[in-house]
């Protein structure tokens, strides 16, 4: 990378930094509330004369009335609408372990409660990133996690253990080589519920208030008719082989028809009430509310004005809906309002109404609709009524399943090897050899046909769900500088530039601009902060007895690129350092500076407590560069120490609601989080941390509306705690109904929030989390990933392998030993980025935060380097992304794909359909699926797939990046800072032998 001079930079430098909106987002960001998804209130519904029938209390949501009021009309949009848990990203051992050789253990925990672990390494979505991906088994559930592949160090099943926090047995865990104990944990896998929904859509006129009257309807209006037409197809019944949902495919006891479609993969059936059989002799409908009343979500479509009587879900008689959506329509302006009831034991899901819960487009609404009632009933699944009977079904299948392999386990016979904690399988005799080889391979067919069994009954998305990939989603990244040489060690944003600690100096980066250097080598900084609002520039500099802190004046450093001064070294600085700060190796600042900026500073087991007061009328850099010194240590005054009982390696500062005597410090060390009143240095215990070993990630300080509260990060464990204020020297932290955790897929080394996502950074991926629940939503695959900054926009660093060919996909692979480093003969191959024709690039990528936090619009920013325009982002104004749609293909069409590829494969035809015939034939399925006239079902419009897309697909090939210069899209139309790196999740189409 060039280094520009120094000649010019005048011309280029746009003037002084004022607070941007980018630093408000960045504290605003901190800040969530679960208002949005609704309040819990106390439903009561009546009869005609006023008498009480029944009560219930349910969490309502009916949009956020404050949502955005300082925003301007029309310039926000929601994006986080997602699929929660998405199967595609949940059913590992479908996705990564079926089919393909991996290994299987049982044993005993200290309780002697029997448990199954799995592991297999695999490639991390064929992005030459070789893991290990691991699941236990247990009655409580099941637990995740993958752990890095290293050619040089052995992994054994007791460490994998250990992560998963299972340290000690009563019997230890041994191998399972029986190649139908892949059948058996298929079905365990199945208990975390169905990838395929019913949901009951429940007419009724205005006026009725009671559940037989709604029942009682024999049709529908012409807006009803349309709400159904709208969600999806009518179906025959008679004859229906795709998936039913309890309905009657042989006899027509449940109707002659239905309405059912297919969402991201989702096969769902819609149980109409008036489609289901009437009886005018019943007044009940008793066959109308065996299946209506038995689904775990129902859509009340209510006729009538805004100001008629409202549904309540206390009319309707079910102990198991527990989740009710009531959809009205608006004639005049062709809109539907939304509002959704939840019975309150179940869990917060998204996505939250807007406001008002309006929709004018049709297809959005639906879109809207199906997924939030998808993750409805994922979330209603996790109440004590259904996970009580999933833990004991759960218990049952594998205390079963232990049984049946206890008589084997002490014949100590081929089903059970005895070898156990193994490192690497040995070098064994050439006859050992073929038997092992002959069992992987019977061990793969067995898997491979149970895999393709499975996919035609549609018991799983697996070769059916694809993300929207017309779909701009808020994680999508920009390239802000590509072919980055430089070892990046901090950074933080300043403006729309970012200041960068590199092993070269301190640079500072502006998109399209050569960079300048600020400091030369001999500043080692590891840790800085840019504070525009208060024209501050802190930094903590080298390592050990000579760290400092040093502060600078933002405007200072702008005047230099302005004038032309030489590049500031180490000696240059002296000025600038903090008294009492030598040998410091951490330090922490508060997020919201309120009236004075706070920072405290480590140095081993002492914290020291600095302050800065300003005045908020001279913040503004013009001010600051007139009349202030060019060092603003003057400004700084020492408050106070405090001693703690062991050096901190995590340390977060949190604003008290007065801010007078109440503010915290949180601090961890050894196997605690502690909380330490700044003003009296009392501690007190937040967390105890039950492992043996702990690697602290973060402290997250969040506010949630208004009150403080701590995202405490630590192994895979990521724990929301509510903090409460000091009151007479009382512990100032309780347990709390509103306290939640959740586990990462994998160990983080960095986690951020911006609401309503928190990131978790890995070495090679992107895991995106809902704050209010933990629910995942995206895993991005990035090879080499390196956070940079995170305080406002975030900035990571990440290799794209630059590959030659076409097939951007790696080899396909699998692991063939134990779960550790694979021998000679069986090692899998890892295509590297070193090979022949690719070029290893680092670059720099960017995720603006306005797209996280709901502005899909970027505001102008200031630059401190220079004076280029930044426009407003719009649709227009982006290069559009290859528009990849997709299609969920039917049951009928995958059974007749397998049989054809099946004989194919067999020789038994004559000769195969050429890809032109088999592309018009799929063009002509595609005519046939949106002609509602042929009975044909219709899909969503993220559901539809290109026939080129399919056939690459069926092939075994992979969708690329969009870093992959061979893509479909005109590489005249895109260059590298119009189409930046993609995070999009490339789903694993597994190759299926069907030899």
């Amino acid at each position: 990378m060039e280094l520009s001079s120094a000649e010019g930079a005048s011309t280029r430098f746009l003037g002084l930094s004022q607070r941007s909106v980018s630093e408000d987002l960045g504290c605003r960001r901190g800040e969530f509330s679960r208002k949005h998804y609704g309040s819990v209130e106390l439903l009561i519904s009546s009869d005609a004369d006023g008498a009480i029938q029944r009560a219930g209390r349910f969490r309502v949501e009916n949009g956020s009335s404050g949502e955005n009021t300082d925003y301007t009309p029309g310039t926000w949009h929601r994006t986080d609408v997602h699929l929660e848990n998405p199967e595609y990203h949940t059913r590992w051992y479908f996705k990564y372990f079926l089919g393909k050789v991996h290994q299987n253990y049982i044993g005993t925990d200290a309780e002697k409660n029997p448990f199954f672990l799995s592991v297999v390494l695999s490639d991390q979505n064929n992005q030459r990133i070789p893991q290990y991906h691991s699941i236990l088994w247990r009655k409580t559930g099941t637990q995740k996690i993958c752990l890095p592949y290293s050619p040089t160090k052995t992994l054994s099943v007791k460490s994998i253990l250990s992560a998963m926090s299972l340290d000690k047995f009563e019997k230890s865990p041994r191998e399972i080589f029986h190649p139908e104990i892949q059948k058996d944990l298929l079905v365990l896998e199945e208990q975390e519920g169905s990838v395929n929904f019913k949901f009951g859509v429940l007419y009724a006129k205005d006026g009725q208030l009671t559940d037989d009257e709604m029942f009682g309807n024999e049709t529908g209006s012409e807006s009803f008719q349309r709400f159904l037409h709208l969600l999806g197809d009518t179906i025959t019944l008679k004859g229906w082989s795709g998936y039913r949902g309890g309905l009657d495919t042989k006899n027509d006891t449940t109707g002659t028809c239905s309405i059912y479609t297919v969402f991201q993969g989702h096969e769902i059936m819609f149980h109409v009430s008036t489609m289901l059989p009437y009886s005018r002799e019943n007044k009940q409908q008793v066959e109308r509310k065996r299946h209506i009343g038995n689904d775990i979500v129902t859509i009340i479509f209510q006729e009538g004005e805004e100001s008629s009587p409202a549904f309540k879900p206390s009319m309707i008689r079910s102990h198991f809906t527990h989740i009710f959506a009531l959809v009205r329509y608006n004639k005049q302006n062709d809109s539907y309002r939304l509002k959704i009831f939840s019975e309150e034991s179940v869990p917060l899901f998204g996505p939250p109404l807007p406001s008002p819960p309006v929709f004018t487009n049709h297809q959005e609404f639906r879109d809207f609709v199906l997924v939030k009632l998808i993750n409805g009933e994922k979330a209603t699944l996790e109440t004590p009524t259904f996970s009580q009977k999933r833990q004991r079904t759960l218990d049952m299948l594998i205390r079963s399943l232990y049984q049946d392999m206890m008589p084997d386990l002490h014949k100590g016979n081929n089903m059970l090897n005895r070898r156990s904690f193994s490192d690497v399988l040995p070098e064994s005799p050439k006859s050992t050899r073929k038997r092992e080889e002959a069992r992987q391979a019977e061990f793969v067919r067995i898997g491979q046909a149970l895999k393709l069994k499975t996919t035609v009954k549609g018991d799983t998305t697996a070769n059916l769900a694809t993300t929207s990939f017309c779909k701009k989603e808020p994680w999508e990244s920009q390239s802000f500088c590509s072919n980055f040489p430089h070892e990046v060690v901090c950074a933080d944003s300043w403006g729309q530039s970012l200041l960068v600690s590199t092993d070269a100096g301190i640079l500072l980066i502006d998109d399209g601009q050569p960079s300048v250097q600020i400091f030369d080598k001999t500043l080692q900084i590891k840790q800085m902060n840019v504070l525009e609002a208060l024209d501050l520039l802190i930094v903590r500099t080298d390592k050990g007895k000579d760290s400092r802190i040093l502060v600078f004046r933002l405007s200072a450093v702008q005047k230099d690129i302005e004038t032309k001064k030489m590049i500031r070294s180490k000696y240059d600085c002296r000025e600038n350092k903090l008294e009492r700060t030598k040998g410091c190796h951490l330090y922490a600042i508060n997020t919201h500076h309120g009236s004075e900026l706070r920072i405290v500073v480590a140095i081993r087991n002492k914290l020291l407590l600095v302050t800065k007061k300003y005045n908020s009328h001279s913040t503004s850099a013009s001010t600051s560069l007139l009349s202030s010194p060019e060092s603003p240590v003057e400004e700084f005054q020492y408050i106070r120490e405090i001693c703690l009982s062991d050096p901190p390696v995590v340390m977060t500062l949190v604003d008290g609601p007065t801010g007078d005597s109440d503010n915290m410090i949180c601090v961890a060390y050894r196997h605690q989080f502690d909380l330490v009143n700044e003003s009296t240095g009392e501690s007190y215990r937040l967390h105890h941390v039950e492992t043996n070993r702990v690697n602290f990630v973060a402290a997250i300080d969040v506010y949630e509306d208004g009150e403080a509260g701590l995202l405490l990060c630590y192994n895979y464990i990521c724990q929301y705690r509510k903090v409460y204020p000091f009151s007479g020297g009382s512990p100032l932290v309780q347990p709390s109904a509103y306290d939640f955790h959740f586990s990462w897929n994998q160990v983080p080394y960095a986690v951020v929030c911006a609401f309503p996502y928190v990131l978790a950074f890995t070495t090679d991926s992107i895991e995106i989390r809902l704050v209010v629940n933990g629910n995942l939503v995206h895993t991005a695959v990035v090879p080499e990933l390196q956070l940079v900054a995170s305080r406002s926009d975030i900035y990571f660093k990440a290799t794209a392998a630059v590959s030659g060919s076409s097939d951007s996909s790696s080899k396909e692979m699998s692991s063939k030993s134990s779960p550790q480093t694979p021998t000679a003969y069986e090692k899998p191959e890892f295509p590297l980025p070193s090979l022949e024709g690719e070029v290893p690039c680092k670059s720099l990528y960017k995720i603006p935060l306005s797209n996280l936090v709901g502005r899909s619009i970027e505001r102008p920013l200031k630059s401190p380097l220079a004076p280029k325009i930044i426009t407003t982002t719009t649709s227009s104004g982006i290069t559009s992304l290859p528009v990849m749609h997709s299609l969920s293909l039917s049951r009928m069409e995958i059974k007749e794909i397998a049989s054809r590829t099946r004989k194919e494969l067999l020789g038994l035809l004559d000769e195969p359909i050429p890809k032109t015939e088999s592309a018009q034939k799929l063009k002509k399925v595609s005519r046939r699926q949106s002609d509602p006239r042929k009975g044909a079902v219709r899909s969503s419009s993220s559901d539809r797939i290109i026939s080129s897309s399919f056939e690459g697909c069926s092939e075994g090939r992979h969708l690329s990046t969009s870093s992959d210069p061979d893509t479909s899209v005109n590489k005249e139309e895109s260059s590298p800072s119009s189409y930046p790196f993609q995070l999009i999740s490339l789903y694993d189409e597994d190759i299926i032998d069907l030899k």
